[in-house]
């Protein structure tokens, strides 16, 4: 098969271990086929269930899902409703399959601002996976990266007026620890659909050098091979982080 092939091309021990992906383009891929949006992310959600399943079986350690931003509520309610409806539907769907495959589950974002019920499944299903290993899975959820940092920034001044903290203390490693992704590598790669060249106010401070992947492809139609080729793809980049890789002659000086 096509993305047998692809796998074989894959090299593990340089697969990234942290992928974050913005799961755009379900309206899209609606309005083309005249039909409600809703049914755009109705299939956007078979794509999460396969993309879920290819990081698991590549060993992928930990995949962040942008599901829902801190500017989406301002959708139109209907919309929002169903998002919320489908949201409650997978938690509660999927939960044995995250079980079995020893998957995590994190929400990263503004859960108290999640309708009662969908909280009370995302909590359920957080607390029946919270000791696996094998693989974690973020769903961004109600989630805007400015928020996260000025959360963590009132965090770190609440512990430095309370006397716990000395403002030299912080540090790039100390706010880190305070985002909703405190503890979790950052992304190595950031994959957007649709064709879209922004953040939208995803990840911004975990993204500093992680590799981007733009495709034209709408998520409903994002594919387990088309997963496969970015992979090859950023395998085959040269991430100096920054710095200059320094080539050497047969004694060890630089050329």
């Amino acid at each position: 098969m096509k993305s047998d092939i692809n796998v074989s091309e894959l090299e593990k021990e340089s697969l990234p271990v942290h992928v974050a992906m913005i799961m755009d383009g379900n309206g899209r891929w609606a309005k083309k086929r005249l039909m409600n949006r809703v049914k755009g992310h109705e299939q956007g959600s078979r794509t999460v269930r396969e993309i879920v399943s290819a990081c698991r079986e590549l060993g992928i350690g930990f995949l962040t899902l942008y599901a829902f931003s801190t500017e989406n509520w301002g959708r139109p309610k209907a919309e929002v409703k169903a998002l919320m409806i489908l949201l409650k539907r997978f938690l509660v769907s999927e939960r044995d399959e995250l079980n079995n495959k020893g998957i995590r589950l994190n929400i990263l974002g503004q859960k108290e601002k999640l309708p009662a019920d969908v909280r009370e499944e995302a909590e359920r299903t957080m607390d029946l996976t919270r000791n696996h290993t094998e693989m974690v899975l973020n769903l961004a959820l109600s989630y805007g990266s400015r928020e996260e940092i000025t959360r963590a920034a009132q965090r770190l001044a609440h512990k430095v007026r309370s006397g716990e903290l000395r403002p030299e203390e912080i540090t790039d490693e100390t706010l880190s620890a305070h985002l909703y992704t405190g503890g979790m590598p950052d992304p190595d790669l950031i994959i957007r659909t649709s064709g879209e060249f922004r953040l939208s106010n995803f990840m911004m401070w975990q993204a500093a050098y992680a590799e981007l992947f733009i495709t034209r492809t709408l998520w409903p139609d994002f594919s387990k091979e088309e997963f496969h080729k970015i992979l090859i793809d950023f395998q085959q980049r040269d991430r100096r982080f920054g710095k200059v890789k320094c080539n050497t002659s047969n004694d060890g000086s630089p050329l």
